[in-house]
């Protein structure tokens, strides 16, 4: 399999968009409705300026791999390949599909697309928008969320070997505050208020990428009442959901679906108004019951107590998380993709194959 991060790769301005966008995500998440709000209405994923100054990265790229379907996970990717497979008289023969991993109503208007031949979505709402942005509904299947198969209901005895593993009391009730993949800084006054409370618990702060949020976390928790233990960046965030009660977090597409696939509850990070593609996610969550919406860091600590002191409101939000999730999910998606491969390609030797070529 070869990956390439193909917005940043393809040339030193969107490369440079990225890196906007995630400095925006890390320190001023609340100006992203204003980001939000200029690429929805210039649409640079559809402009001949970021298009012409991309695609001879993308092209080569393309016919390097020579893949027999394109998988766009991204608003900002599927336009170019459209564009690409047009060029080369390639529309009919080679499929293109999004996967799109904004789960609810109000996403970036950039991953509509007509050139589309499938979308595998989350569920009704986010079908609804694709079809309310003009996407033709019979284009269009309910798949759920690609998320890894690891993420998934541990039991008990599971969840106190992850604890152990990490250093932590096996029994004791856990915490994890997550910051994200890009660590966003607002998660550090929240870890500050936890640990100024008076509870019998634990807890797991992941800093992500940002190696500042994790030294001043490690600051923070040296002055804890209970144990705290802070981690940088992690490919097992599934083990610390599992080994987790509570998740406290923003709601990103992905990083809910995976909670829910753990069928773990959140406290929601709404200290800030949630970023507009996230703002559905958190009222699917009010919803069905599974979460709890944090609206000021002070608030984090009678949430948390009540959590521990009433088991009837936890059971609840455990069983909204559970029927909330889609079984096989990643495994719908894969399954939908190979049915568009040739037939040729259908065995599973070949198939691997073929997801290798895919760019």
């Amino acid at each position: 399999m070869r990956i390439i991060r193909a917005v940043e790769e393809s040339h030193h301005i969107t490369d440079k968009l990225v890196r906007l966008y995630n400095w925006i995500l890390q320190n001023r998440q609340h100006w992203m409705k204003y980001l939000y709000w200029v690429v929805n209405k210039f649409r640079p994923e559809t402009s001949p300026f970021f298009l012409d100054r991309c695609i001879v990265y993308v092209r080569e790229q393309f016919e390097k791999w020579c893949p027999h379907v394109v998988v766009s996970v991204h608003p900002l990717t599927q336009h170019i390949f459209a564009r690409i497979l047009r060029e080369l008289n390639l529309t009919e023969q080679i499929p293109l599909v999004t996967v799109v991993t904004d789960p609810c109503y109000g996403f970036w208007k950039g991953w509509a697309c007509d050139d589309v031949s499938l979308y595998l979505v989350a569920n009704e709402e986010a079908k609804r928008q694709l079809v309310d942005y003009g996407v033709d509904p019979g284009r269009i299947k309910i798949s759920g969320m690609p998320i890894r198969p690891e993420f998934r209901p541990a039991d008990e005895k599971d969840a106190r070997e992850v604890r152990k593993a990490y250093g932590l009391d096996e029994e004791k009730f856990t915490v994890f505050v997550n910051a994200g993949y890009i660590g966003g800084v607002k998660m550090l006054r929240i870890l500050r208020e936890l640990v100024a409370g008076e509870l019998d618990i634990q807890a797991i702060f992941l800093a992500g990428r940002n190696d500042d949020l994790k030294t001043q976390a490690e600051l923070v928790a040296k002055n804890a009442r209970f144990p705290v233990k802070v981690i940088g960046y992690s490919d097992e965030v599934e083990k610390i959901m599992q080994s987790a009660n509570v998740m406290v977090s923003k709601l990103g597409g992905l990083t809910t679906f995976e909670a829910v696939a753990c069928n773990l509850p959140i406290i929601a990070d709404t200290t800030t108004p949630p970023m507009p593609q996230e703002a559905g996610t958190v009222n699917l969550l009010k919803k069905w019951g599974a979460g709890v919406m944090l609206e000021k860091a002070r608030d984090i600590v009678p949430i948390v107590r009540t959590l521990i002191e009433d088991d009837v409101k936890y059971s609840e939000m455990k069983t909204a998380m559970a029927n909330l999730a889609v079984p096989n999910s990643t495994e719908n998606i894969v399954n939908e993709i190979k049915a568009l491969l040739p037939a040729t390609q259908e065995s599973p030797g070949s198939i691997g194959a073929a997801v290798r070529q895919e760019v």
